[in-house]
């Protein structure tokens, strides 16, 4: 029995309006606009559709769109309740994206390389961080919210700029953004510390991602109800809110849609999808648009030295008790995955005790291991493959001299994975390689590689660096030279909860 016959179809009438969200644990029923807004669920829990891919969609039909027509076909079906989602749509993203097809797929060699980095951060998470605010923003009309928003993010790198951006100066919200000092980019930092915005906080966190993010969802557990002040609810702009999640399907689409344009594929045909990812909600959203009917084949989990994924997606057995590495690809340095949750919901046959005992037995053990029969399921549709630090700058060498495409870091692991893959792989398949952020992100480390010298600031390397490939530098990032630094908070990890009572 695969992955997709365990799920219960729990829609009786299969309409679309009356579709609901329930925690990952077990919690009560929400509507779409209320999952968006509440990010968490009260028991700790992500929000998850228990009859995802229950109801028809029209996947030929919506690839014969355009990108934004995509975008409001998906987001509709996936999440019900937005009646003027096209407008929405429309205000996150046109004129918004250096390219009009949003995420344009290039050729590399003998695969292909979807590029997610054309927003205004130049990062992946730009697709949903756009969208986010729309959706938050219509949500708080359709609930008739009163209450002011406060947005809770912890980031290892690109998620706090994106998110930054989305929401500074959004009425009735406000933004706190967590980072591991010391552990990100200097060009990560410097997008967040120069962020202007009356509505926004900036905090360094003496502490990796794992510490960040916990301390974020402790918070959000010492107030089940959202209401961290009387007139202030907390949400999230991390992947754990569904309204994070859903945009980042299109994405795939719309890659499947250029192989389709371009005569590589006939509709019917499958595609792999090799992505990189720390927190699985990258990789997730390629399963979620399978779940929908887009012919996607394997599902390839590419890591860096912090392998917690590709041992569990191997094994089934998930330890985060192992050494923590800081690597080049920062964005991926993660031991706890919390999007991984929503899988092992899916997996179990939407058993929300049994996701909540591995939650629990993770929290206070630092391990769980799920059945035989869950990690079949998942291996159907999943495969993992992991790069050590060596290895990653191999990658970027080797495919900028053989192809003349310059990788950033996070993208040479998955172009590793996806050369791993292709030597096990007969399926003859097109692959496609996502590529989550613009090299000049992390320009020393790209240098390094290449076997150059990363001498002078961040933006002196990004110069150098665009010398040698022949790129502009990204507007977006070459302009951070002229901005004024106006965040500085460094604190304790202990101090995250008192830090978010102070700021809201």
């Amino acid at each position: 029995m695969g992955l997709r016959d365990v799920l219960k179809i729990r829609k009786s009438d299969g309409a679309e309006e009356n579709a609901v969200f329930v925690s990952t644990r077990g919690g009560g029923a929400v509507t779409a606009p209320e999952a968006v807004l509440r990010g968490l669920a009260p028991d700790g829990g992500l929000y998850a559709d228990p009859g995802i891919g229950s109801r028809p969609f029209d996947v030929q039909g919506c690839l014969a769109l355009g990108p934004l027509e995509q975008a409001e076909r998906i987001l509709t079906h996936l999440l019900p309740g937005f009646p003027e989602m096209g407008n929405l749509v429309h205000r996150a993203y046109a004129g918004r994206f250096s390219s009009e097809e949003l995420t344009p797929l290039v050729p590399v060699g003998d695969q292909w390389v979807l590029e997610l980095f054309h927003g205004p951060t130049a990062a992946f998470k730009d697709v949903a961080l756009c969208m986010l605010p729309q959706l938050m923003t219509a949500a708080r009309e359709i609930t008739g919210m009163q209450e002011k928003t406060v947005i809770l993010t912890a980031t290892s790198g690109d998620t706090g700029k994106a998110a930054l951006e989305g929401f500074h100066d959004v009425p009735g919200t406000g933004i706190i953004v967590f980072f591991p000092w010391q552990g990100v980019s200097k060009v990560q930092e410097m997008q967040m510390l120069t962020q202007e915005g009356q509505n926004v906080a900036v905090c360094a966190v003496k502490g990796n991602f794992d510490d960040c993010q916990s301390a974020v969802k402790a918070v959000f557990s010492s107030f089940p109800d959202g209401k961290a002040a009387p007139n202030v609810r907390l949400s999230s702009a991390n992947s754990i809110n569904i309204g994070r999640l859903a945009p980042q399907v299109v994405y795939y689409f719309l890659a499947y849609a250029a192989l389709l344009r371009q005569g590589k594929i006939r509709f019917g045909e499958q595609v792999d999808y090799v992505v990189p990812t720390g927190n699985f909600g990258d990789i997730l959203a390629g399963w979620y648009a399978k779940q929908l009917g887009l012919p996607v084949g394997r599902l390839v989990c590419a890591s860096n030295a912090n392998r917690v994924l590709t041992d569990f997606l191997e094994t089934g057995l998930y330890d985060r008790r192992r050494e923590f590495y800081k690597t080049s690809s920062p964005s991926m340095d993660i031991l706890v995955s919390s999007n991984l949750e929503r899988l092992l919901y899916y997996a179990s046959g939407c058993d929300a005790e049994n996701v909540r005992n591995n939650m629990l037995r993770l929290q206070s053990s630092g391990y769980y291991k799920i059945s035989a029969g869950e990690l079949r399921r998942i291996q159907e549709d999943f495969a993992a493959y992991c790069c050590s630090e060596e290895e990653t700058a191999a990658s970027i060498r080797r495919c900028f001299e053989e192809t003349g495409y310059l990788p950033d870091t996070h993208t040479a692991v998955a172009l590793h994975a996806a050369r791993q893959y292709r030597e096990k792989d007969e399926s003859g398949r097109q692959l496609v390689v996502l590529s989550t952020a613009s090299p000049f992100k992390f320009p020393a480390a790209v240098l390094a590689a290449l076997g150059e010298k990363s001498e002078g600031d961040a933006f002196e390397q990004m110069e150098k660096l665009a010398r040698i490939s022949g790129l502009a530098v990204p507007q977006a990032l070459a302009g951070l030279r002229q901005r004024e630094i106006l965040h500085r908070d460094v604190i304790e990890k202990s101090e995250i909860a008192s830090y978010v009572k102070l700021k809201v």
